[in-house]
């Protein structure tokens, strides 16, 4: 029954995935954050949930890049999508503008396919990950729905739309090591780089909050830098 328990919570990923799209083709898109962020609790707990009971399967891998590919590769892509709508302005954009945003979608599933395919990357990551990606994404709309620094004129630029769609469809498949979030010992100095991120992680989304997130992502690219440089 044991090996059953992350899958489980992978489906539960995916349902959430699931019901993100939902509220976001709504025009509710801050609800379809709020349930992004489930996706990404779930997407954690059933590695961690693996880890602990010493189980996996190759359906557990494939499941697992399934949900992904539906929580943290279509849902971002409709979130630009919906936000490349709104920032249309009174002249309008052309029609084909908004689709622009499932590039992401299309970069989602390249790094999915190569990630699970990289021997590489059993300890660390190469290329932004897909739930990091997503959480910049969906940290938008709730910048937008607290809106306390006045960026939505900002946000809502199709220029800037495009560009983080760009910017961020590049990371996802840069050849850009990255580590990862998962401890073998609790020893500072095994886990420097990791303990250091989470704490000014914790600042920084304690200060900040929502808007906070994009920040963290690229303090986690940076933290990163001397990995790749000493390489």
């Amino acid at each position: 029954m044991k090996r059953h328990l992350p899958n489980a919570i992978t489906c539960l990923n995916l349902l959430c995935g699931c019901l993100a799209l939902t509220h976001i083709f709504a025009g509710r898109l801050e609800m379809g954050a709020y349930f992004v962020a489930f996706a990404a609790l779930a997407d954690f707990a059933d590695g961690l949930l693996a880890r602990a009971l010493r189980v996996s399967s190759a359906i557990g891998k494939d499941l697992d890049s399934l949900a992904d590919m539906v929580s943290f590769g279509v849902v971002p892509g409709a979130i630009f999508f919906e936000l490349l709508l709104r920032g249309a302005g009174p002249g309008g954009l052309p029609e084909w503008v908004p689709y622009a945003g499932f590039v992401v979608s299309i970069f989602s599933a390249l790094r999915l396919a190569k990630f699970n395919n990289d021997t590489r990357q059993t300890t660390s990551f190469i290329g932004l990950p897909t739930p990091a990606c997503t959480l910049v994404v969906a940290s938008l709309p709730l910048i937008l729905a607290h809106d306390q620094y006045g960026l939505a004129s900002v946000i809502l630029h199709p220029g800037l739309l495009l560009g983080l769609t760009v910017l961020l469809s590049g990371l996802l498949i840069a050849e850009l090591p990255l580590f990862a979030l998962k401890f073998k010992t609790l020893r500072w100095a095994d886990n420097r780089r990791r303990f250091l991120f989470l704490l000014l992680a914790a600042g920084l989304l304690l200060a900040l909050r929502a808007a906070a997130v994009p920040l963290v992502v690229l303090l986690y690219v940076l933290l990163s830098v001397p990995k790749t440089a000493a390489r």
